[in-house]
């Protein structure tokens, strides 16, 4: 029996499915399902990407404490490539950096409360600065939640619900993604 995620959008076209090979993370079991093409395209590393408060922009090194996680984000391990948003709502500039997570560490959740989204720990080495512009302004027009672009992935991930957050991408977003480093 394997394990993977998918990650849907209603009826949306883009469909993240993930192995859950090797993690920690705990995701439901499901028996005799073959895994997508971007799924086994994906097995031994994922792409993230991190919208948060960012104090030093150029900083080799990066620490996120006890960020939400949300669209498989909480799959996040040591060795996964991650980029780097610095949040708008926090005065930051949008994409910034690329990096590697050094260190990732899932938050225990709380006692007696019934809700809670998954929060984890990370320390990211920076691999590359940003050499273009991408944020909220950059990705505002792409909201068609159902046209399959990675543009809106992104958008929809990031600003539809504005909070600060870790987020898995699929294979189309990081390639967009890279075209800015």
């Amino acid at each position: 029996m394997r394990r993977w995620l998918s990650l849907k959008r209603g009826t949306g076209t883009w469909d993240l499915k993930i192995w859950a090979v090797q993690r920690s993370q705990t995701v439901h079991s499901v028996p005799d399902e073959q895994p997508s093409r971007e799924a086994a395209a994906c097995q031994d590393s994922m792409m993230f990407v991190i919208k948060a408060e960012v104090s030093d922009p150029r900083a080799k090194t990066f620490t996120f404490s006890a960020q939400k996680t949300m669209y498989g984000g909480k799959l996040i391990a040591t060795g996964d490539t991650i980029f780097i948003f610095a949040s708008e709502n926090e005065g930051g500039q949008g994409l910034i950096a690329r990096g590697v997570v050094t260190s990732a560490r899932a938050i225990p959740k709380k006692a007696g409360v019934a809700r809670q989204t998954p929060r984890v720990s990370i320390t990211v080495r920076r691999t590359a600065l940003a050499k273009r512009c991408l944020g909220r302004s950059e990705l505002k027009r792409f909201s068609d939640w159902n046209d399959g672009r990675p543009e809106t992935e992104l958008n929809f991930k990031f600003y539809r619900q504005a909070t600060n957050k870790i987020a898995g991408i699929s294979d189309e977003a990081a390639a967009f993604i890279r075209g800015f480093f």
